[in-house]
């Protein structure tokens, strides 16, 4: 190690004193020098500080107190480094430590070009704290990125939190800082305090934590990296795009509480109780609103502030794993929502984080978001793109997720998104594009691909934007499915209506389809349409009373035929009066009464048209794309009835019948394909669900009466509010 004692060595000390020294590892710590091995060390408030053989424990030399803060100084004779411990004589107490500052560099010159240029897939590898074991010494190696701050120290409980006691190392040519501090060991409480160019000092947790206290406590915890997890095949194939996919959307802390406490449940609790719901109900895949630690619970985890860290709201990492294992034994997948377009304001996090917009644009027209009051991540930077790409790997390897939906992504691919003219700024070529956003989720889906191929990519995007589900080698973002927002507006905005005035708003259920194709959708009915006023899927429905349960079942029906994957928000599967809270459980309570109950009947029929879903292939072979579907009836508005085919690749076939209006009708002709008898295999409007059940044989003869381009055709009746599944059931020539 060099040494720096020279004419400004007073000065130096008097700077270490105060917390202003960044080249710490330059004066701290053993040095050789003519023949003698020098320590210098500061322990403000030391009364006195020796040196140890640590072989023997011999005392080698008591040093010398030269600053009344606390820097001692003292040498030996000697030629060589050795090992040696530090005795240190408090006022009260006695504390026997390895020095941190007789370690060299912990990254390499390569680690530092790789994590600058933004080509470190695994930096969580290397940044944040990490549980290490060095030259024979446990310990904590802490790296952190800060390249605009004058002074960075680790601060603790194991050091009373002064910032004067462990500085880290500056690698100038890269901006991060590092130190390993011995006998540090798993559940202590640390920060980062760091001296910004203005010489303010901030205290932050760090961006690369692994677990974090739960608000309003801040400090990150020191935490091991959990263990990589195996993805097996089945979890593979269940994310394709031939396969039935349902999501039970859910936020972890709200879907069921401890009844007498309000307490949440556990991630363990969650495994023994929701994992065995969403199996009965037949779900296959469950997306859990963001779980990355965040300070403000009604953000619903929205704005997270350590991406690294999963909420111990619920438990630990190890909890989480166990949630996930058991998700898997019962044949569910498991689906992350994950934020990258923005993040929170809180002082701790990574706002201003060296003191200059080092995770956000400098520009507020470019940095700030006016909707939700948060900072937009910067793109241009290669190092929090890969803080970002890296984080969304850490949550499939090290956790097995088995996919990520990624939030607001119009946000992100539009620099005018929310923003009046003159309130944004053009890309290089005056358009409207985040052209470096595009470019990270290009880079970010293609990566995850390449680790996990059959991993599930979801994008929460609410314009046409080109190509959200096409590969980037043909121009598109990468992502595997895209939430058909469209699709949800047009229909729930149809089914809010009077049925007298849908027949004038007929093409809102007939529209998507000349898009339907146009990417990999899925349909959602997600927490966002059940908040903030805009009342909960019943009470969106049309009518009163009975009227409401029975459009909402038809609704169902229709939307589980209609191409798309099939998402919906807890609560709305039994059809749960009130909104969204997220401060209490669901009103399980609705479901307590058995007779002639209409939400456990709601509830029965989306069972019901799960498994109904995931055994009938002609509604979720998508692979066929457009060939699998066509309509029967389009025209008929008057009535509000719409029928269409699903079809398999093998000719088998689904006639379904949708019927929005409150008029029963009778001896409703409608054509199909083949001749034979026809069974209802499903009426929304069943006694078993909560309907009247009009319906008494669900047997029909097909008869030759050309109706709808077919030669053959069914006399039906449409209960009101119903859809109706009807299979072919024996071939008649």
């Amino acid at each position: 190690m060099h040494n720096k004692i020279n004419d400004n060595f007073n000065e130096i000390i008097e700077k270490v004193t105060k917390g202003e020294y960044n080249d710490p590892f330059s004066i701290l710590g053993p040095h050789l020098i003519n023949g003698y091995l020098e320590f210098r060390f500061f322990f403000p408030h030391a009364k006195q500080v020796i040196i140890l053989d640590k072989t023997t424990k011999k005392e080698l030399i008591i040093l010398d107190r030269i600053h009344l803060d606390g820097f001692f100084q003292g040498k030996l004779k000697r030629n060589s480094y050795f090992s040696y411990l530090i005795k240190i004589i408090w006022n009260d107490s006695e504390q026997v430590i390895e020095d941190p500052y007789r370690f060299g560099k912990l990254l390499t010159d390569y680690d530092t070009w790789l994590l600058n240029n933004g080509k470190d897939n695994y930096s969580y590898e290397k940044l944040g704290a990490h549980l290490i074991t060095l030259d024979g010494i446990s310990g904590v190696r802490f790296i952190v990125w800060a390249p605009n701050a004058k002074r960075v120290s680790v601060i603790g409980d194991f050091n009373c939190w002064d910032g004067r006691r462990h500085p880290m190392r500056l690698r100038p040519e890269s901006g991060f800082w590092e130190i390993f501090i011995p006998d540090l060991f798993k559940g202590q409480l640390y920060k980062y305090e760091i001296l910004t160019p203005k010489n303010e000092i901030l205290f932050k947790s760090d961006p690369y934590s692994f677990l974090n206290q739960l608000r309003p406590e801040t400090a990150s915890i020191i935490y091991p990296l959990p263990s990589i997890q195996i993805h097996t095949e089945r979890q593979r194939k269940a994310n394709q795009l031939n396969q039935p996919i349902s999501i039970y959307e859910v936020h972890l802390g709200s879907w069921m509480r401890h009844s007498d406490t309000n307490d949440w449940l556990s991630y363990k609790e969650l495994a023994d109780k929701l994992i065995p719901y969403v199996k009965k109900m037949g779900f296959t895949h469950i997306e859990i609103l963001p779980i990355q630690e965040h300070p403000f619970d009604g953000s619903w985890g929205y704005q997270p502030t350590n991406l690294y860290a999963p909420t111990c709201r619920f438990g630990n990492p190890e909890d989480l794993i166990y949630f996930i294992d058991i998700a898997h034994q019962n044949q569910i997948n498991i689906i992350l929502d994950w934020v990258s377009g923005h993040f929170p304001k809180d002082p701790f996090g990574l706002e201003f984080f060296d003191g200059t917009s080092l995770y956000e644009y400098q520009d507020p027209k470019e940095g700030y978001h006016p909707d939700w009051n948060t900072l937009i991540y910067n793109y241009n930077s290669p190092t929090i793109c890969n803080f970002l790409s890296s984080n969304a790997l850490y949550w499939l390897e090290r956790f097995g997720f088995d996919g990520l939906r990624v939030d607001a992504v119009a946000s992100m691919i539009y620099r005018d998104y929310s923003r009046k003219h003159g309130e944004w700024v053009p890309n290089i070529y005056g358009g409207n594009i985040n052209l470096e956003a595009v470019d990270f989720l290009r880079h970010t889906n293609d990566l995850l691909h390449h680790k996990y191929p059959e991993s599930a990519l979801i994008a929460e995007e609410s314009t046409s934007f080109y190509g959200v589900t096409l590969p980037p080698k043909n121009h598109g973002l990468g992502f595997n499915y895209k939430w058909n927002m469209g699709w949800m507006n047009d229909t729930l905005s149809y089914m809010q209506l009077d049925p007298i005035y849908r027949k004038y708003h007929h093409n809102q259920m007939t529209f998507g389809i000349l898009y339907a194709w146009s990417e990999n959708f899925i349909l959602p009915i997600s927490h966002d349409e059940v908040v903030h006023g805009k009342k909960s899927l019943l009470e969106k429905m049309s009518g009163i009373g009975d009227d409401k349960f029975a459009n909402l079942r038809a609704y169902y029906g229709f939307m589980w035929a209609y191409p798309g994957k099939k998402l919906i928000f807890m609560g709305c599967e039994f059809a749960q009066y009130n909104e969204w809270n997220h401060n209490t459980q669901l009103d399980w309570y609705l479901l307590e009464h058995t007779d002639n109950n209409l939400h456990l009947g709601t509830q029965i029929l989306v069972k019901d048209l799960n498994f109904l879903y995931r055994d009938t292939p002609a509604l979720y072979a998508d692979h066929r794309r457009s060939e699998g579907f066509r309509w029967v009836i389009t025209d008929d508005e008057n009535n509000s009835v719409y029928a269409f085919i699903r079809e398999d690749q093998y000719e088998n076939f689904i006639l379904i019948i949708s019927h929005f209006s409150p008029i029963f009708c009778e001896n409703y002709r409608i054509g199909v394909p083949q001749n034979g008898v026809y069974d209802i295999i499903l009426n929304t409007d069943d006694f078993v669900y909560g309907g009247k059940n009009i319906l008494d044989n669900h047997e029909i003869l097909s008869e030759p009466i050309e109706k709808h381009n077919f030669k053959w055709s069914l006399s039906l009746s449409l209960p009101p509010f119903s859809t109706l599944y009807i299979k072919l059931k024996v071939i008649s020539c």
